[in-house]
């Protein structure tokens, strides 16, 4: 099975670009202006472990392409966060390295404004997609790249932007920002890319100095000081070695309590179990003993955050094992995903679960909203 399936890290945000509200207004909303752009960009890659330093020597360089719809106030969320842009990106890089070669990434991100005047913008983007890599691992022909075992990566990019207007139209860009590329762990090695990038582009504005629609103040979400419970499951593949070629099922099943604190956020607690085959194999994979192999299952209690847009969510949680007895990893997780509401009480989601900053697994979540 091929690692097409990471490419439900981007679902969430496409769905954002949507609208993400359970009411629909009658007939088509009023369409934000676009703003498009093209981008250079100079990297270097972290050597953020030694087993990576022998690829960590060239400078990527890269072009990325994008365009981006501005909120206008057409959804409520829209004022909330202060009419962020939505866009869309293509992103190419060359790491001047044959045994990494180049990659290509399609992503979909949510660009924020810290600071906006008639001529300047100030602004934070976030991002996730999918990359694709036509030089990867190979044990015979490869073995040295250790960064990237399979052609379909994941994507996550954070970026620091400046744009400033040259004409009424076209504003010159400037920027800091990393972009990480991995498979989640799904196929071994996977120490994965990051890459810190400095930015210079420019950007053709269809509005400027941006006006939002004349909307008249959205009341507070009913649900606001509610209490909420949810109860799903989640499955994932990953493969333990880069020896072992045959990717594990892994399953989770969680009960969690929640309540709505504002508009923008969740609070939410809850308990859940794991079983991961993966462990199963990596004990038998080991000399024989004369003792009993201790149990692979674990469980564990999270708290965690969810940052609202309409029917999307953003996903951070840190959980403890409480149920631990094959000591595969600290006793300690994290975990970032996205949440979108199908309906009002059935949702779905991706999420990434990490030990220590190292990929886990990747999740596909489906649960029911009490």
């Amino acid at each position: 099975m091929t690692n097409w399936y990471v490419l439900g890290l981007a679902g969430g945000l496409a769905a954002l670009a949507s609208g993400g509200a359970y009411a629909q207004q009658p007939g088509p909303p009023p369409e934000g202006p676009l703003v498009i752009g093209a981008t250079g960009l100079g990297s270097f890659i972290i050597p953020h472990t030694p087993s990576i330093r022998h690829l960590a020597v060239s400078h990527p360089t890269g072009i990325e392409l994008n365009v981006q719809r501005q909120t206008n106030g057409s959804a409520p969320w829209h004022a909330w966060y202060r009419y962020p842009k939505v866009g869309l990106a293509l992103t190419y890089y060359d790491y001047h390295n044959p045994r990494l070669g180049r990659s290509y990434a399609a992503g979909v991100y949510l660009n924020k404004s810290f600071w906006r005047s008639r001529r300047t913008e100030l602004n934070f983007r976030i991002g996730t997609g999918v990359g694709y890599f036509p030089v990867q691992f190979d044990q015979a022909s490869n073995h040295k790249n250790n960064i990237v075992s399979s052609r379909l990566n994941a994507t996550i990019q954070a970026r620091l932007e400046y744009d400033v207007a040259l004409t009424e139209h076209v504003g010159l860009l400037l920027g800091v920002g990393l972009n990480h590329y991995s498979n989640g762990a799904t196929t071994k090695p996977n120490f994965g890319i990051n890459l810190p990038t400095v930015l210079v582009g420019l950007n053709y504005h269809q509005q400027r100095p941006f006006r939002p629609l004349a909307q008249p103040p959205e009341p507070e979400p009913a649900d606001i000081g509610r209490n909420f419970f949810n109860i799903s499951t989640s499955v994932g593949w990953k493969e333990w070695s880069a020896s072992d070629h045959q990717r594990y099922l892994v399953n989770s099943v969680t009960l969690a309590a929640g309540r709505r604190i504002n508009r923008k956020s969740n609070l939410v607690a809850g308990l859940e179990g794991f079983y991961d085959r993966s462990l199963k194999a990596q004990q038998l994979s080991s000399p024989p003993s004369a003792d009993p192999l201790p149990d692979v299952k674990k469980a564990g209690a999270y708290v965690g955050h969810e940052l609202l847009f309409g029917r999307l969510a953003f996903v951070s949680h840190l959980g403890v094992y409480l149920y631990n007895p094959y000591k595969s990893n600290k006793f300690y997780y994290e975990r970032l995903g996205l949440k979108y509401h199908l309906t009002p009480r059935v949702f779905g989601g991706i999420d990434l679960k990490v030990h220590r900053g190292a990929a886990d697994v990747i999740e596909w979540r489906l649960g029911v909203k009490l």
